[in-house]
């Protein structure tokens, strides 16, 4: 007959259940009573009884009670198999990751699971399924994201001179207004919407391959839009060309949404149509060009992805003013959420000012 652990002895019944009556974790507190109670020099059965455990288990409890005392008998989480990847491997998947493939060395454009599990071979020499790898990069807080474009022959440094500068050149126009105007911040930007839709993604079965439909004709509209994201509103025009005099109608249309007593910072990209000599400038608008090449600093861009997956992609439109009424029903229901406007719209280094 095997001969029962002895407990520690510096702990007796009394200073067990003073800890177990501070302890919030109702399993702690049951393991910590079972161990008061083989303390009062009860048997190990009693004290399985008050645990509601078998007797092995009291053993087990004795074991981590002699080991760490009562934070022995926290509830701690399963450890589980060992981890195939160390954080050496993480460290040198964030950084392939992040840098991208080299087609020429690599054979691929963009990053597959399959693909880096072929890589941790060829560096490590550690394999890993498809699945596991798959867990590790979500671990990692990596997702399968949309890639936002960037224009090929961008220079980066623009973007931080802008936001850099952006305090100092608003802080210019509002000494060119009068004392105590509001300011409000807009952007503004255009998209072609036209009969040869965009694809998105959809939910469908895995293995299949979901269909969506597809037109080759190429009738077309503009959509004009600025969106004011501290205040939740926009201006939006849908017209049959993109050219100076559509935006001078936009400016107007602009002009009008802004506050009354107020004055609009309307930033845009340096598009002919809006540099151009002929436009007329409302009294309450100064335009403040983005830097070239940098369609990042332009959530509009991003409200464009937003119409297109929800209200303008996979589907037919049948003639030019088809499309005129789904451009105004896309760009109606956006304005009719405010706080869409916002949450896509906000930008910490321009709204902090």
């Amino acid at each position: 007959m095997s001969v029962p652990i002895k407990l520690r002895g510096d702990f007796s019944a009394g200073d067990v259940r003073a800890v177990a009556r501070r302890c919030k974790n109702g399993a702690q507190v049951r393991r910590l009573l079972a161990i008061a109670t083989i303390l009062d020099g009860r048997s190990r059965s009693d004290a399985a009884l008050v645990g509601g455990v078998t007797r092995q288990i009291v053993r087990d409890w004795v074991v981590r009670f002699n080991a760490e005392g009562p934070d022995g008998l926290m509830t701690r989480k399963a450890p589980g198999p060992t981890p195939i990847l160390n954080d050496r491997h993480r460290r040198a998947l964030e950084e392939i990751i992040d840098t991208g493939p080299t087609p020429a060395i690599h054979g691929v454009v963009r990053w597959r699971i399959i693909d880096l599990c072929q890589w941790l071979w060829d560096e490590f020499n550690v394999s890993i399924s498809k699945q596991a790898l798959g867990h590790e990069l979500r671990t990692m807080g990596y997702r399968k994201l949309s890639a936002r474009p960037r224009h090929h022959a961008q220079d980066l440094a623009n973007i931080a001179i802008f936001k850099k500068n952006f305090p100092a050149r608003l802080a210019q126009i509002r000494k060119t207004l009068p004392k105590g105007t509001p300011v409000e911040l807009w952007w503004q930007d255009e998209a072609r919407i036209g009969q040869q839709t965009k694809l998105t993604r959809r939910w469908a079965k895995r293995g299949t391959r979901p269909i969506a439909p597809r037109d080759l004709r190429r009738a077309s509209a503009w959509i004009f839009g600025a969106i004011c994201p501290a205040e939740g509103k926009g201006a939006g025009l849908v017209m049959p060309h993109c050219n100076s005099e559509a935006m001078g109608m936009h400016l107007a249309e602009i002009s009008s949404q802004v506050a009354p007593g107020a004055h609009a910072v309307l930033m845009l990209d340096q598009a002919g149509w809006h540099m151009s000599g002929a436009l007329t400038i409302p009294a309450n608008i100064t335009l403040l060009p983005l830097p070239p090449k940098c369609p990042e600093l332009n959530p509009v861009e991003n409200l464009w992805q937003f119409m297109r997956d929800n209200w303008l992609s996979n589907r037919i439109f049948s003639s030019y003013d088809n499309i005129v009424d789904h451009c105004c029903f896309a760009w109606n229901s956006l304005i009719d959420q405010p706080w869409r406007i916002m949450t896509i719209g906000l930008r910490q280094w321009a709204h902090r000012f």
